[in-house]
């Protein structure tokens, strides 16, 4: 049985033009809704990640609390469990699966959070990596709904540097000839295996690699045992079209990007209303934090709060650094009672 609910959105146009027919946004809570419906929290998913990724950040004793709170988490489409290529029924299947935009994910969630539950205020929107988009997503396209927001390691927009590695990868993968333009029958292994490696350079930073956290901190027995064990084991699971599909709407994110704030970033940025951690860590590759005091400084009610960690873009996640999820934790809790 699985552990997460479907909510069906019926026919949604996406921003491209597309209509994705009996689209579905797969979700799942942690607490029970109060009387007010004001104690309400969502934690949207990152790149390939589902809902269970998440759950390193809920449970007893910490900030996020389901004793205090109702977190909802939204499956982002393309992760498999939510409309995917992996999932989704001809002729929009596989490599014809539609372009979906952040824009077009937090509708999606804005939905099931009005419509399913009838919530009109969220007292926090909380994300890691492409998480942290759709986050910095919510407080802009619904600037009077979100009281607090909480993006960490992770930007309001695609950065040209982002944009370039994630080339990289793109084309590692794709270059597999079992990837058949996406219509293989078998997973393209090769091309997964080299998109890891890929990865491998990025995820975590020098200072990491230097200090040998891979062997001391994560156990593993050689950095070659890391790379294969870590992260091709990493993505070897994951379906190729989906992680496209998010690797997409990775390189095409931009709160600006739509009819509110036709492609100013700045105005965008000034439009969130919410308290605004915003939590950078300082050896993130991908998510520099020049770029995050640069979204705090145009934004009006924000604090910088950077990860004074050597973990990389993984000082935010999935739990792996105990250290940086205590730091994560208590600025929640700081944030949370503001």
């Amino acid at each position: 049985m699985p552990d997460y609910e479907i909510y069906s959105l019926g026919d949604f146009v996406l921003q491209r033009g597309a209509t994705l027919r009996d689209a579905k946004l797969a979700y799942k809570t942690f607490g029970k809704l109060n009387a007010k419906k004001d104690n309400v929290i969502v934690f949207p998913t990152w790149y390939s990640g589902q809902h269970v990724d998440n759950e390193w950040l809920i449970g007893k004793g910490m900030t996020l609390d389901p004793a205090k709170y109702f977190i909802i988490i939204p499956n982002m489409f393309g992760n498999g469990l939510s409309s995917s290529p992996s999932n989704t029924p001809e002729p929009y299947n596989k490599s014809r699966f539609p372009q979906v935009t952040a824009y077009d994910n937090v509708r999606a969630q804005h939905q099931l959070v009005t419509e399913k539950f009838g919530v009109k205020k969220l007292k926090l929107v909380v994300g890691w990596s492409m998480g942290a988009l759709q986050t910095f997503h919510w407080g802009a396209m619904y600037p009077d709904m979100v009281e607090r927001i909480a993006p960490f390691c992770g930007s309001a927009k695609c950065s040209r540097h982002n944009f370039v590695f994630l080339e990289g990868v793109k084309a590692a993968l794709t270059a597999d000839s079992a990837w058949n333009n996406g219509w293989y029958d078998d997973k393209p292994e090769k091309g997964l295996r080299a998109m890891a490696r890929v990865y491998a350079g990025w995820g975590f930073s020098q200072a990491f690699y230097r200090q040998e956290l891979d062997l001391k901190a994560l156990g593993h027995s050689s950095l070659e045992d890391f790379l294969v064990s870590f992260w091709e084991g990493f993505f070897l699971p994951k379906d190729a079209n989906n992680l496209l599909t998010m690797l997409w709407t990775w390189q095409n994110g931009d709160i600006s990007d739509n009819e509110l704030y036709k492609g100013d970033f700045k105005k965008a940025l000034k439009a969130v209303k919410a308290k605004a951690f915003v939590m950078p860590s300082r050896t993130d590759l991908y998510f520099p934090p020049e770029d995050s005091e640069f979204e705090v400084a145009n934004m009006p009610n924000a604090k910088f709060l950077p990860f004074e960690s050597v973990w990389g873009h993984f000082a935010g996640g999935p739990g792996t650094s105990p250290n940086d999820v205590k730091f994560l934790d208590g600025k929640l809790k700081e944030l949370l009672a503001s």
